[in-house]
């Protein structure tokens, strides 16, 4: 019997095609609602909690939850992180106002540094994911950023700042958020706050703040007027928000990025809402005027429902009927409310309760493209390189990043002001994750990660496929090991026929003994290259036909 030949030219014989998601279009969950979670603990379901609310956890990781129990791990999860330390300059050496391994983001702004900025800025994204622990803060930032959208915001400073301000309020006040929000540099830019003057007055933010960010529209009543609110109110508004710019290059060169008020360019005039917001005046308030605005906005309940909505087609799933409506979304609304719009008590009680561990919520979302791209390096604990080399550190992230604007999920760069498509484009939703373009490019990140290798700044970044299986219980054993690698890969449990099909992959019928002697002859003789490469080919195989599989783009 030719074992080499045997494991020397694996091949999947199965391909996953864009036609394999069609996931059900109907609300999940039952009748189960946000009341704590009581049943069983165990490995499946630690892996859904994280892999729902971190990028890519790895065994490790789900093994320590299963250990910790589901309320340390909440804890964990909702612990306060400290801040990542600021973006630097990996190599560019023409930047006159900050050095190589320096930071740039209070640095002053010249001609030819924004290509290199930017480009750190994105390696330092995918750093911050990298070392997230266990925690939903890096989740929460980036469901903050696909809600708050700021877009086409062309300094690196600014869009430090912006990601800066959500990551630090990712845990916090969803109103004194929205009140930063309003004045925050990036969103003043993005959204015309710089046109708004008393003279001329501009609408879009005032119409954004209500429409995206905080109540929404509701069924169209008659002309001009929603349910929520009507067309004078965003005007009304949008003279509250006058007087505000961002500073932009060429008036703020030095480097600190802000935004000032303006009171000359302020309506000092009374503004008079609709009846959907109790015809409330807002007399003169200069400078935090606009902060009496998000009050009075945040005095209508439909804000609780709104932001719960969002959150739960982030985390859980994007049907929402009238019973999901009644058992979680009002629950976690009414929460919000009597915890005066501190966005942990909802959230955690979303991730803790019997709804988000019913047994069809698990493996019904498409991983997006962020997660995909950057959990492929996690899951496997794929070590990076290091500090010693910055410029080798900081392209490895960035291309981790590429990876995911090519799988058209491009942090920073949403878009439009509705944030992706996948979040809310009816009736698809997540299912345009995957599509011809996007399904080839992850197959192809798959076979390079755990086959190949890819290589960067000529550094090989693949799996240890013998390390790695090495961390489950017992990898002599095919059966046992194709069970673990089923829990760790995949979301829901699979049919026999189709372990057996992973099973053949690699043994080609052949007994499962034979497995078994590969798998002892290296491990007695590690240092014998025949024997530890035949090892090496058989695990490759193995993962890579597993991974191949529909399920395993599904979390």
């Amino acid at each position: 019997m030719n074992r080499r030949s045997l494991f020397s030219a694996f091949a999947p014989k199965t391909k996953t095609s864009a036609q394999s998601f069609n996931i059900e279009q109907k609300a999940l969950g039952g009748g189960s609602g946000l009341s704590p979670y009581s049943g069983v603990w165990n490995y499946e379901k630690a892996k859904h909690l994280l892999s729902r609310a971190m990028f890519g956890p790895n065994h490790a990781q789900i093994k320590q939850s299963v250990a910790d129990g589901l309320n340390v791990t909440i804890t964990k999860l909702f612990t306060p992180t400290s801040s990542p330390l600021p973006p630097l300059n990996p190599n560019y050496t023409a930047d006159p106002a900050c050095a190589v391994g320096q930071s740039w983001i209070n640095a002053a702004y010249s001609q030819g540094v924004d290509g290199y900025r930017r480009n750190s800025l994105s390696g330092w994204l995918m750093s911050n994911i990298f070392s997230e622990g266990v925690s939903v803060t890096e989740k929460m930032t980036l469901f903050w950023y696909n809600h708050y959208v700021t877009s086409d915001i062309n300094d690196p400073r600014a869009q430090y700042a912006n990601i800066k301000l959500y990551r630090e309020n990712a845990l916090g006040n969803f109103r004194e958020f929205t009140k930063l929000v309003t004045i925050d540099h990036a969103m003043l830019r993005f959204l015309n706050g710089n046109e708004n003057t008393k003279k001329a007055p501009n609408e879009n933010y005032a119409r954004e703040l209500l429409e995206l960010f905080t109540i929404g529209k509701g069924p169209l009543i008659a002309p001009g007027d929603y349910t929520n609110y009507t067309e004078d109110d965003i005007l009304q508004m949008a003279k509250v928000l006058t007087g505000w710019k961002a500073q932009t290059i060429e008036g703020n060169p030095s480097g600190v990025i802000k935004s000032v008020f303006n009171s000359g360019n302020h309506d000092t005039t009374t503004k008079t809402l609709s009846p959907k917001f109790n015809s409330t005046q807002i007399t003169d308030g200069g400078v935090n005027e606009y902060k009496t605005l998000i009050d009075i906005i945040f005095q209508q309940p439909e804000v609780a429902r709104f932001i719960s909505r969002k959150l739960y087609r982030y985390f859980v799933y994007y049907v929402i009927d009238a019973e999901i409506e009644a058992n979680v979304i009002q629950p976690m609304a009414d929460k919000l409310l009597q915890s005066n719009y501190d966005i942990v008590p909802a959230v955690r009680a979303l991730l803790n309760s019997e709804h988000f561990f019913n047994d069809e919520i698990g493996g019904c979302m498409i991983k997006p493209p962020i997660d995909y791209a950057t959990s492929m390096i996690k899951m496997f604990s794929i070590v990076m390189p290091d500090a010693s080399n910055l410029n080798k550190q900081y392209s490895a992230w960035r291309n981790i990043f590429n990876t995911s604007v090519a799988l058209q999920q491009f942090y920073l760069g949403a878009p439009s002001v509705s944030g992706w498509t996948p979040y809310y484009q009816k009736p698809s939703y997540y299912q345009i994750w995957i599509n011809s373009v996007t399904l080839p490019i992850r197959i192809r990140l798959l076979e390079g990660i755990t086959t190949i290798g890819i290589t960067i700044q000529g550094t090989k970044i693949i799996v240890d496929a013998l390390n790695f299986v090495k961390q489950f219980d017992d990898p002599s054993d095919i059966n046992l090991l194709i069970d673990d690698l089923v829990k760790f890969f995949y979301p829901r449990p699979i049919a026999q026929v189709q372990k057996d099909f992973f099973k053949n992959s690699i043994l080609g019928g052949l007994p499962d003994f034979v497995w078994t002697q590969v798998w002892t002859d290296y491990i007695n003789f590690p240092n014998d290259i025949s024997k530890k490469t035949l090892a090496e080919n058989g695990v490759r195989g193995l993962l890579y036909v597993m991974v191949d599989q529909s399920e395993f783009q599904l979390q």
